[in-house]
């Protein structure tokens, strides 16, 4: 590895952490000190089938390390796992290798950020002829899951009780590729998600989330899914925030509670079966685009938005609203969760609509009187 001064440590991490590369083979971010130990948190339901846990972990920025919240996403296809991002000790720097989807899970540095992540492989589930099975011995899936099995001979129970972070180095994972793992990585990596980029970018501009502020113990240290508020939970010793923000990530303003509220719209959708995964996939791309605007824009005017650039997205967020409305009452999906249910698809209709004006946050404002 290259030694670099800790000016220009700092320089590179700020640019990386600000617009992730896109290769995944490579370490991109190099610290002088070790980041902090993993948090202890629970992991939230499962939002619905085919979602993927993927665990928080530690993140750089030039003010320091900061938690990026474990969450539940979907894959960008069928049959890929998510191998975790992790921090390796070498030449007396500390230097993060990116997470990435594939057809196997490949080193992670033997970090054990649990929940089927013991330090090798992954045990948390199983894709199973187009459909993911959740093995709920070491997953928190909630009920109403048909894909499920317990095997509880996978639970790791090791001596990693400082829940280190990083491998090597003081106090870190003593742990080497196995030689399955390294023929692993060079198989065919995907990159992050649009809706795992937006969530990464939201977390570093959090200030709730860097260590200095939380002494290791964040407050939102895992989502349900992202962006949302629902299922939200804290890491063990957090200090309770006063008066919170409503929508996870430090912007307590109508535009991201709105964006908030439509996900759990979609969320409903996809436990009812009135959205397909390709609706809602399109629905989460369109958000995360829009996050990824509003952030933008906030950057450019001192954390504000101006008149203009409000209306802006607001009209893209009454879009979004529009289509998770046609997405969950058009026909071919009434039809298909009523002959799940026993209804017919008018009476399929108007109980989806019955339990969505039950789920819709209070206020109004949207089309259809949603948000």
């Amino acid at each position: 590895m290259i030694s670099l001064s800790p000016f220009r440590k700092l320089v590179i991490a700020a640019s990386l952490v600000a617009a992730p590369a896109v290769s995944h083979a490579g370490i991109f971010i190099s610290v002088g000190f070790a980041p902090p130990a993993l948090p202890v948190y629970a992991q939230p339901i499962c939002p619905g089938d085919g979602y993927l846990w993927t665990p928080g972990y530690w993140a750089y920025a030039p003010s320091g390390y900061y938690w990026v919240p474990g969450v539940w996403v979907q894959p960008p296809s069928v049959g890929v796992l998510w191998t975790p991002p992790y921090w390796g000790f070498a030449g007396g720097v500390y230097g993060f290798h990116e997470g990435y989807w594939g057809p196997h899970v490949g080193f992670y540095g033997g970090v054990n950020y649990g929940f089927g992540y013991g330090g090798s492989g992954f045990y948390g589930g199983r894709w199973d002829g187009g459909h993911f099975a959740y093995n709920t011995a070491v997953m928190h899936v909630g009920g109403g899951f048909r894909n499920v099995y317990v095997d509880r001979t996978v639970i790791v129970n090791n001596n990693n009780f400082n829940h280190a972070s990083f491998n090597g180095g003081p106090n870190g994972v003593n742990a080497r590729p196995t030689p399955q793992e390294a023929q692993f990585s060079h198989e065919n990596h995907i990159a992050p998600t649009s809706m795992q980029q937006s969530h990464f970018q939201a977390a570093q501009q959090n200030r709730a989330n860097f260590a200095s502020a939380n002494g290791g113990h964040p407050q939102n240290a895992a989502f349900q899914r992202p962006g949302m508020t629902q299922g939200a939970v804290a890491a063990r010793g957090a200090t309770p925030v006063v008066g919170g923000n409503r929508n996870g990530f430090g912007t307590a303003n109508e535009v991201n509670t709105r964006q908030g509220n439509q996900q759990a719209r979609v969320n409903q959708g996809i436990r009812s079966g009135q959205m397909t995964p390709g609706e809602t996939r399109n629905v989460e791309n369109r958000d995360a685009s829009i996050n990824r605007q509003a952030n933008a824009d906030r950057a450019a005017n001192g954390g504000r938005l101006t008149g203009q650039e409000r209306g802006q997205i607001n009209q893209r967020q009454n879009n979004v609203s529009q289509s998770i409305n046609n997405d969950k009452h058009n026909a071919n999906n009434d039809a298909a969760a009523g002959a799940r249910n026993g209804a017919t698809p008018g009476q399929e209709r108007g109980a989806a609509r019955g339990q969505e004006q039950h789920d819709a946050p209070r206020g109004g404002g949207g089309e259809h009187g949603h948000k």
